[in-house]
């Protein structure tokens, strides 16, 4: 009952707050300082990938060291639908490094999405469905990384108690601010005053676009997908049946006054970076004119 008035309270107090699963069982990687303050244009998302400098953005819970993570290629597999009938699990078990979001399963889902996972990027919304099965996302097979302040902290310090095996990171402010001023620099809009909310999507493609020498995106829909004639319709979350059209979803947050994810326009954001970062879309294959 105590978790349960903890995990309440989370969802008031907390910010923002991510969970990287990390599976130490694989090759280690080294994440690289990126380069802060430069255009977007410029050399923000080409960061040297030198494997001595650890990233400041991400610190360790309970030890306060920073995350040291780099990886020759990143597959990224998005929670869509679009991932159902595809059988890519295979080729995206291929990779170095696959990284997914929130509390996507692999398990039952292995011939679309695959069994593998390297790192997990998690919203603070989605930390209390990680704790509900701890030993799925924080077991042996699967260590971890966590961030958060204040009673999320304390939660994450516990779990990182409880499962030895789990390496827990915390986004620092500073971090946080520069997601918030790459969105305002790209949109031209400020992230708080047009009431809006980043995904994780969003934080998740940033941190490879540091981490990653080149990123596979699996899943993902560009910004006309919705508008295009004959969509594939297809659930919000592939792991959850019947749950709502991912397309209503989209224009549903995309119009929403206040507190909405802008997906559709961070997907617009995600096809100019890939014009200058090897980014490729899978499943759908996005054309970048």
């Amino acid at each position: 009952q105590g978790w349960k008035s903890l995990i309440v309270t989370t969802l008031i107090v907390a910010v923002s707050l991510f969970v990287v699963v990390v599976n130490l069982s694989e090759k280690p990687y080294f994440l690289l300082q990126p380069v802060f303050g430069q255009s977007l244009s410029g050399h923000l998302f080409k960061p040297p990938y030198r494997a001595d400098k650890p990233h400041p953005g991400y610190l360790s819970i309970p030890k306060q060291e920073p995350l040291k993570l780099h990886c020759e290629l990143c597959s990224v597999v998005s929670s869509s639908g679009q991932m159902l009938g595809q059988g890519l699990g295979a080729e995206i078990d291929r990779s170095p490094c696959i990284w997914r979001m929130n509390n996507a399963l692999t398990r039952g889902f292995e011939a679309d999405v695959g069994r593998r996972t390297t790192l997990r990027v998690v919203s603070h919304t989605s930390v209390p469905l990680i704790l509900q099965k701890p030993q799925y996302f924080l077991g042996q097979s699967n260590d971890t990384v966590y961030d958060g302040k204040g009673i999320v902290y304390n939660m994450l310090k516990q779990a990182a108690e409880n499962y030895p095996h789990a390496r827990i990171y915390v986004t620092t402010e500073e971090r946080m601010n520069h997601c918030d001023t790459v969105f305002k620099k790209e949109t031209g809009k400020d992230r708080i005053q047009s009431g809006s909310y980043l995904s994780t999507g969003w934080f998740t493609l940033i941190l490879a676009m540091d981490m990653c020498k080149e990123i596979h995106v699996y899943g993902m829909i560009n910004d006309t997908y919705c508008k295009s004639d004959g969509y594939r319709k297809v659930p919000y979350h592939y792991y959850e049946a019947g749950s709502r059209d991912e397309c209503a979803e989209y224009v549903m947050h995309e119009s929403a006054p206040y507190g909405g994810h802008r997906f559709i326009t961070e997907k617009s954001v995600f096809a100019k970076w890939a014009k200058t970062h090897p980014i490729k879309f899978f499943n759908p294959p996005w054309q970048l004119s």
